[in-house]
């Protein structure tokens, strides 16, 4: 599994029951011939009972997060188009790559991480370019949509302080690589996988416009990172920068949006910095060779609805992808939803594409740059 994605806010529910189990043991049949309705897509519709007795598997991470996407869109999809939705995960690329390159996908829409997702687009990849005349993209924010790939949700990856620690509050990149006006711990992500966060933290600490970060100056960025490295300590998985929060282990800690209302849901006295916090979003794609491509587009459509969105929010804190959606939120929930203006107009985006292609590379480095 892929460490960074495992966003979740609790990872104790089961999730595999005999069904589910069931489905990632069997092997596709033919692709059935199915009647969607005619007319253009509708995002978040699907005809009704178009899918009778169809199985179809859904794959995420785990934990309260896919729950609440069962519950805001798997069972009711299910209930309207007469498809068995069943589930299973936690997402693995591994298995993945084995069903395709096995001919033997048993997988039909599948949770990722959207660098990963982006890496798999075009000939050589291993997810099917999205089929728009089923899934209308219409009401995503601009920017989110792959060719293979559409957001499964958006969040912040954004710094929070201690309240407690710094009368005079941080408000940034500059104040969170200045341990002198700031001085205290600081948590960043230690696991073995690259992406968007710390790197483009430094480059934005030293200068570099919001608008000019790619392609990043990886140099520049390590050069700035090694002034604080006496000063970070680091989390394995959401779970435990959750729990450095609780604690208050560090005194700044960057973490997943997400697991910052966690942690100030059950009492932390800390507090987000939006500004040039981390635009990152979650992918939806469907593996190549899935049995029935149609019917897994049609449940990626239905996800992306105005009224799927919200109930996903509201279940799980995590910010919508439909344009127009309005969650009704707590006091709480509404500081950390990334798309209120207040907030977003505050984040800076990031560039999955040129992740995509300097994975490989970066992931070297920043290796060898933990075990140094």
């Amino acid at each position: 599994m892929n460490t960074r994605t495992a966003r979740t806010l609790t990872s104790g529910l089961a999730l595999l029951g005999a069904a589910a189990l069931l489905a990632g043991c069997s092997a596709p049949g033919p692709a059935a011939d199915i009647d969607l309705g005619s007319g253009p897509a509708e995002v978040g519709t699907v005809k009704e009972g178009a899918l009778d007795g169809m199985n179809l598997t859904f794959v995420s991470w785990g934990g309260v997060f896919q729950e609440g996407q069962m519950e805001a869109v798997g069972r009711p999809f299910a209930e309207e188009s007469g498809a068995n939705v069943l589930e299973d995960g936690p997402t693995e690329y591994a298995k993945v790559k084995a069903q395709v390159d096995n001919n033997a996908v048993t997988w039909d829409v599948v949770d990722t991480d959207i660098i990963w997702a982006q890496k798999q687009c075009g000939e050589e990849g291993l997810l099917m370019d999205i089929d728009t005349s089923i899934v209308d993209t219409s009401h995503v924010p601009e920017g989110l949509v792959g060719d293979c790939y559409v957001p499964a949700m958006q969040y912040g990856y954004v710094i929070l302080y201690n309240a407690d620690t710094y009368t005079t509050p941080p408000t940034g990149w500059k104040d969170f690589f200045d341990t002198e006006k700031f001085p205290g711990k600081r948590a960043i992500a230690g696991f073995e996988d690259v992406g968007p966060g710390v790197y483009e933290g430094a480059l934005l600490a030293d200068g570099v416009a919001a608008d000019e970060l790619y392609p990043l100056d990886m140099d520049r960025a390590y050069e700035r990172i090694d002034t604080i490295r006496d000063d970070l300590i680091y989390w394995k998985t959401g779970a435990e920068s959750q729990q450095m929060i609780e604690s208050g282990e560090a005194d700044m800690a960057l973490v997943w949006s997400g697991r910052g209302y966690a942690a100030v849901a059950n009492g932390a006295n800390y507090r987000p910095i939006w500004n040039e916090s981390l635009q990152i979003v979650e992918a939806l794609g469907v593996p190549k060779g899935a049995a029935n491509p149609d019917a897994a587009m049609a449940f990626i459509n239905y996800y992306l609805g105005k009224e799927q969105q919200e109930k996903l929010t509201e279940l799980t804190s995590y910010s919508p992808v439909h344009d127009e959606a309005e969650p009704e939120l707590d006091e709480l929930g509404q500081e950390f939803l990334v798309t209120d203006p207040a907030i977003a107009d505050q984040m800076v985006a990031t560039d999955a594409q040129w992740w995509a292609e300097n994975y490989d590379s970066e992931l070297e480095r920043w290796t060898a740059w933990l075990q140094g």
